[in-house]
């Protein structure tokens, strides 16, 4: 605990909110993406919204934008040698008919991206997923084949 206390940036009582300044930063302008992206209003088809990390500015980006996509060609769109968080408005058809929209985080994180990459992708998940303020994450690893209707219906129905 001494060296938590020597340390300048704690202060008494506010040691646990310190933020390694290796950590991404989340732009006013990402923020203001993710809320214009949020409140949108949609009837019809899937939209996502692709965010990166500039890993030597240390900063989120937006990458693409994307309206009425199907989640084939988004899985096309996705690198497949890098991690992304991907904002999804996804257009759900329920066993009664019924359709809805829920907003999902899908966590694209292929298992062939840099290492140093994914730890950094990994280190900004929990913050990225709070100012987004979305409940829902679904893990994707495999890459493109991973990224599937099936997939996000499957995760979705059974929440």
């Amino acid at each position: 605990m001494r060296a938590l206390v020597a340390h300048s940036r704690y202060s008494a009582g506010n040691w646990c909110s310190y933020r390694p300044s290796s950590s991404p930063t989340i732009s006013q302008e990402i923020k203001d993406s993710l809320r214009k992206f949020r409140f949108a209003r949609r009837n019809e088809g899937s939209a996502a919204l692709v965010i990166k990390i500039n890993k030597a500015k240390l900063i989120m980006e937006e990458v693409e934008q994307f309206d009425s996509i199907s989640i084939e060609e988004l899985a096309e769109e996705l690198p497949e040698n890098s991690p992304r968080y991907v904002m999804l408005s996804y257009q759900l058809e329920h066993p009664d008919g019924r359709k809805s929209f829920p907003l999902v985080l899908l966590n694209w994180a292929p298992t062939s991206s840099e290492i140093g990459m994914l730890t950094l992708h990994a280190s900004a998940l929990l913050e990225f997923q709070s100012t987004a303020d979305v409940s829902r994450v679904i893990e994707l690893r495999d890459g493109p084949e991973g990224l599937t209707k099936e997939v996000v219906d499957a995760k979705l129905l059974s929440s």
